[in-house]
């Protein structure tokens, strides 16, 4: 495989440099999301990396994951330059095909879930402005968070500072980009508090794609006795306005990549949504080693979205939501053999409401009866539509020797469904049928794994896991039936989808070949049976089960400090995704072989920085100048299942140019940033819809893009 060569020669490169005495950067890193308990990210024994709050400030004005975890491996964010169908995030291909939010991936938040219960999640919800690290957990251990297959997310508040501090940041940038953010930050007779409200505006590169979102986020901490720390947390997202551009044909594409695709603006395509988040977790100390944790969540999430689908339409979600959890973490010795176990219960439930229509140049039209109610309602759809799963989990580790150490675990996971439809038109012209239904997902995921600790400076190994994925209630809002021999796609709930269901093998490394350099390597084999994928699509897609896929694949991370000013960052990856066996999508015969459409065969970040000023330990603030070279590729996207070479991205190479300057002022620090995004100013695709019914694949990325930034943060006395 020449993506392997490649990963070697990058290897090599790092290892052979000669490296200066410094301060040891990885040692500090400190996870949680492998073995929920806290232990360092070097010897946790999957493939996890940890995004800290440095990487997250100078990677841009902190608006979307996309800016700073591309730093970690095996994990793809397409950007769409679209806020109303956030970003396509995928990990090991799990995620590619979503047409919009995030599903196949779980999000947490402060432990909260940010993901539904049928898999579908919103990446918008996390507060980077106030998030400390990031976590990203892939692989067969990954499994045992529940309903996703393709890995973890995890994003953690900072903890509020011991006396008052206020923060300010400004962004500007190309295409009217404005970023501002408020934050407050203290500690007042043991309770800690951190307050965050941050702006947003863009008038979009594209037509039609100017967005607007207001975003709070706050925390507060508080130890009522000294077994016991509690957090709570509130969380509000509004966002009035994204415009939605769509996508274009590979001829629009080439004739004017900033033009919006087909009737967006004709039918005003946008999106609004207000969400409102409250939730709180508690774990006390029940002394021998052992604590208990808890957690419970509220929630409210109000969706309205115009569509140029059936000559302009409307789609309303009305949503609420909550859950709760509960784990207990306990060490003890097992015939002298120390074993670190952890076991759970986690109930997580949505409830929402779907209403859609015609709508007339973005405006509500069409009032039709609702004959069950006896009312009158401005839609064409109307239905109740839950999702709740239930899940116990219970995972150890065994030290049995100095150099080795067994991980096992098993998750019992159970989804369920229900939607009652209230729109029913018996007969005539416009007959609407009963669309009800209610669907059940249960599975058994099992994980087990070793690990070779052959020196403090080498960890090797080995994991296999079985997961499941169930469709989302977007996946299952339309089924296609047959009258005669024709065969249409109507607003029914799709029972007869199956959960995909996953087979994941793992081998990797972790090595540290001086205190300044660190490789993790990692290498994995994923077979799935009943992969969800597209049935048809004619405005209303409708889905279905292929018989099985393959992934195979390789990530590498790379860092070092060269010396005591330049330091060098590496994240590599491949992948083959492809059906294992022929189907039949939309009537079009798929070959076995083909490739899986959403997923670049292959990603890069590299990172190249000067910093005037000696690096400093993580628990410091760097002062000084600091100057960075960022060089991103992906590779080949398919963009249907037919893998049409006419409708093929072939990939590209961006280089990035960032700046800042931090100075100590007043016992407060104040910091200027500077960032130039696609020097070369290339022409690229960001972004695929995959099987688009209009060919309308393409989302075109930035040309050169620049950002401006200022921060303040001052301690109040």
């Amino acid at each position: 495989m020449p993506q392997l060569l490649r990963a070697g020669l990058c290897l090599a490169a790092f290892t052979s440099l000669g490296l200066a005495p410094a301060y040891s950067q990885q040692l500090e890193e400190v996870v949680i999301s492998a073995s929920r308990a806290e232990m360092r990210s070097f010897d946790a024994p999957a493939a996890v990396q940890r995004i800290d709050r440095q990487a997250i400030e100078g990677a841009g004005p902190q608006i979307n994951l996309s800016e700073s975890l591309v730093r970690a491996p095996g994990l793809t964010i397409l950007e769409r330059q679209n806020y109303a169908q956030d970003l396509q995030i995928s990990i090991r291909g799990f995620g590619a095909r979503s047409a919009f939010g995030v599903r196949g991936i779980r999000l947490l938040i402060d432990g909260i879930p940010a993901t539904t219960p049928d898999g579908q999640g919103q990446s918008s919800s996390i507060s980077l402005t106030s998030t400390d690290h990031i976590e990203v957990l892939r692989g067969p251990l990954a499994q045992l968070y529940g309903n996703s297959s393709g890995g973890v997310i995890q994003a953690f508040t900072k903890d509020a500072s011991k006396e008052p501090t206020v923060g300010y940041q400004y962004y500007l940038g190309s295409y009217g980009m404005h970023r501002a953010d408020y934050q407050f930050s203290d500690t007042i007779d043991g309770y800690g508090l951190v307050a965050d409200y941050g702006t947003f505006s863009t008038s979009g590169y594209r037509a039609n794609s100017a967005a607007e979102r207001n975003q709070f986020n706050g925390k507060l901490s508080f130890e009522p006795n000294e077994q016991t720390k509690v957090n709570v947390v509130f969380n509000r997202f509004d966002m009035p306005l994204a415009q939605d551009p769509l996508g274009l044909t590979q001829a629009r594409l080439i004739v004017d990549p900033s033009e919006a695709g087909k009737d967006s603006v004709k039918y005003s395509v946008r999106k609004m949504v207000m969400q409102n988040q409250l939730g709180s977790s508690l774990k006390y100390d029940l002394g021998n080693d052992q604590s208990l944790s808890a957690r419970a969540y509220y929630g409210t999430r109000d969706n309205k979205q115009f569509q140029a689908a059936n000559s302009g339409s409307w789609v309303g979600l009305n949503r609420t939501y909550y859950g709760t959890g509960l784990q207990y973490n306990g060490r003890a010795l097992w015939k002298e053999t120390p074993i670190e176990w952890v076991a759970g219960y986690e109930y997580d439930k949505s409830s929402e409401r779907r209403k859609g229509g015609a709508a007339d140049n973005g405006i509500e039209s069409q009032t039709r009866e609702n004959s069950n109610l006896n009312t009158f309602c401005k839609c064409v759809r109307d239905e109740d539509n839950q999702a709740e799963n239930s899940d116990f989990f219970v995972q150890a580790t065994a030290h049995v020797s100095e150099h080795i150490s067994l991980i096992g675990g098993l998750r019992r996971s159970n989804v369920a469904f229900n939607s009652n439809d209230y729109f029913v038109v018996p007969s005539g012209a416009n007959s609407d049928k009963d669309g009800s239904g209610t669907a059940n997902f249960s599975a058994t995921s099992p994980v087990v794994g070793i690990t070779w600790h052959a020196n403090d400076d080498l960890n090797i190994y080995a994991n296999y896991g079985q997961g499941f994925e169930s469709p989302t209630l977007a996946e299952m809002a339309y089924a296609d039936i047959t009258e005669g021999v024709t065969t249409k796609t109507v607003n029914a709930f799709n029972t007869s989808m199956r959960a995909a269901n996953s087979q994941h093998y793992e081998i990797g490394a972790k090595w540290m070949p001086t205190r300044n350099a660190r490789v993790d390597f990692a290498l994995y084999q994923i077979d799935t049976t009943d992969e969800i994928v597209v049935l048809s699509n004619t405005g209303k897609t409708s889905y279905q089960n292929a018989p099985s896929t393959s992934r195979t694949g390789w990530e590498l991370a790379a860092s070092a400090q060269l010396s005591d000013h330049i330091s060098a960052n590496l994240s590599a990856s491949a992948i083959d995704a492809k059906f294992s066996q022929a189907f039949k999508t939309a009537g079009v015969p798929v070959p076995s072989g083909n490739k899986i459409p959403g997923i670049p065969e292959s990603s890069t970040f590299a990172e190249i920085a000067w910093s005037s000023e000696a690096f400093a330990p993580k628990s410091k603030t760097q002062l000084g100048t600091r100057v960075a070279l960022e060089w991103q590729q992906a590779g080949r996207i398919f963009v249907n299942d037919a893998n049409d070479n006419k409708s093929t991205v072939e990939g590209h190479n961006v280089l990035n140019l960032a700046l800042s300057q931090r100075w100590a002022w007043n016992q407060g620090l104040v910091t200027l940033y500077g960032r130039v995004n696609n020097l070369s100013d290339e022409r690229y695709v960001g972004s695929v819809i995959v099987n688009q019914k209009d060919l309308q694949f393409f989302e075109p990325a930035m040309p050169l893009n620049w950002v401006l930034g200022v921060s303040l943060s001052i301690p109040v006395r």
